[in-house]
């Protein structure tokens, strides 16, 4: 988005250079990056920064009105409430494409937003190691509000472990060691000192829970959840006899499991800005204010672009016999925005916000960013592609 700097990057570029960074980043903790890290970061104006927080405030609005936690508990699925449910998330997440208007114009438009952690930890140390190996330029950042590393990171061990020992908080998961996105879990250990835990470690005693540390049956008093619940609906048979995480525990939870619901797609139709592409319940829906084809279909309860249909056609309505649980969205036209040796690619930015104890509303503090050449952004769209994966977007402050 700034020419000079995107020739500049590239022309200092070189295989050998990013063969040294990926080295240095897996380093630390040897093979667990298990996702595909691109080439370069995106850099991002100033005047395209105000666009994405002006939008994410927005809707921090509509989160943030009396009504809004009325409005949404429909978006929990029967059997998935939660008790002991937190007044807010403690942290969210919105996913914007970087698109192009009819005017030809670049402006963010949101795809998604969760109200459920991201890579929180590791946005802290990859940027630093991408430093050490490219030149960037001087006066942008990945941090929002005045973030340093040192700020963010304290900030961080603040808002997971609140008034808690590390031993007494745990970050559960489903096979943490098998997720592709377990680096943050190994990040999230080095700079908070919590454990990850799999759901099927917990020991439950009455509604209390327990796990084992180091040999040592240890108190469980507050929940990093990382777990999705469609990734535990599904594997629920495999898992064998766990603890249902549905109950009333004796445990706080960051975020709560239902924020994961009530802060999604489901909230897309309750947003009215110019830069939140106009989004149906499809069981509402009488007459399209336009041609199908304009249109994106997606289920309410799923993660990682599972059944979304973009080329939509009428039989893939007509197939649906639960309306209630999927969303028509208006289509956004990504722009081919970074210029790479084999050709551009398409980019999204996920402003990352948090919502610490005491404050009124969340703010934001950095960010992640995914470049790709496929028809959609994700692993399984760009296969066998370069200049692709995980970044991040570097912002003039």
């Amino acid at each position: 988005m700034l020419p000079h700097l995107r020739t500049a990057y590239n022309d200092r570029f070189t295989k050998e250079n990013y063969a040294a960074f990926l080295a240095d980043l897996n380093s630390l903790h040897p093979g667990q990056v298990d996702f595909r890290v691109a080439e370069t970061p995106v850099f991002v104006d100033r005047s395209f920064k105000e666009k994405l927080l002006h939008a994410c405030e927005s809707i921090v609005d509509v989160i943030c009105s009396p009504s809004f936690r009325e409005l949404t508990t429909p978006a929990i699925p029967a059997g998935e409430n939660v008790p002991r449910e937190h007044p807010f998330a403690h942290m969210i997440s919105f996913d914007f494409g970087v698109c192009e208007n009819a005017a030809g114009e670049l402006e963010p438009q949101l795809i998604e937003m969760q109200g459920f952690p991201t890579l929180y930890a590791f946005q802290a140390y990859y940027p630093e190691v991408l430093e050490r190996h490219f030149h960037l330029p001087a006066g942008f950042s990945h941090y929002f509000n005045g973030y340093k590393k040192d700020t963010y990171l304290d900030m961080l061990r603040r808002l997971i472990l609140g008034p808690h020992a590390p031993e007494n908080v745990v970050l559960l998961e489903i096979k943490p060691y098998e997720q592709k996105t377990r680096i943050d879990f190994f990040c999230t250990r080095d700079y908070v000192g919590i454990e990850p835990v799999c759901l099927t470690e917990l020991i439950q005693e009455g509604r209390k829970l327990y796990y084992n540390r180091n040999g040592v049956k240890t108190a469980i008093h507050r929940v990093y959840n990382r777990i999705i619940f469609d990734d535990f609906k599904a594997n629920r048979a495999a898992l064998g006899d766990v603890v249902d995480i549905t109950t009333d525990l004796d445990v706080e939870w960051l975020p709560h499991p239902n924020w994961f619901y009530r802060i999604s797609k489901y909230t897309l139709p309750l947003v009215q800005h110019p830069f939140v592409p106009e989004t149906f319940f499809l069981n509402e829906v009488k007459q399209l204010p336009g041609e199908l084809k304009d249109f994106v279909l997606k289920p309410l309860f799923s993660f990682a672009g599972q059944g979304v249909k973009i080329d939509l056609v009428q039989d893939d309505l007509d197939a649906i016999t639960d309306p209630e649980y999927y969303i028509l969205q208006r289509k956004v036209k990504y722009a081919d925005v970074i210029q790479t040796p084999d050709g551009p690619a398409k980019a999204e930015i996920r402003m990352m916000y948090v919502w610490p104890e005491g404050d009124a509303r969340p703010h934001a503090a950095t960010n992640l960013a995914r470049l790709s050449k496929g028809k959609m952004i994700g692993v399984r769209y760009n296969k066998d592609k370069e200049w692709v994966g995980g970044s991040v977007a570097y912002c003039e402050i």
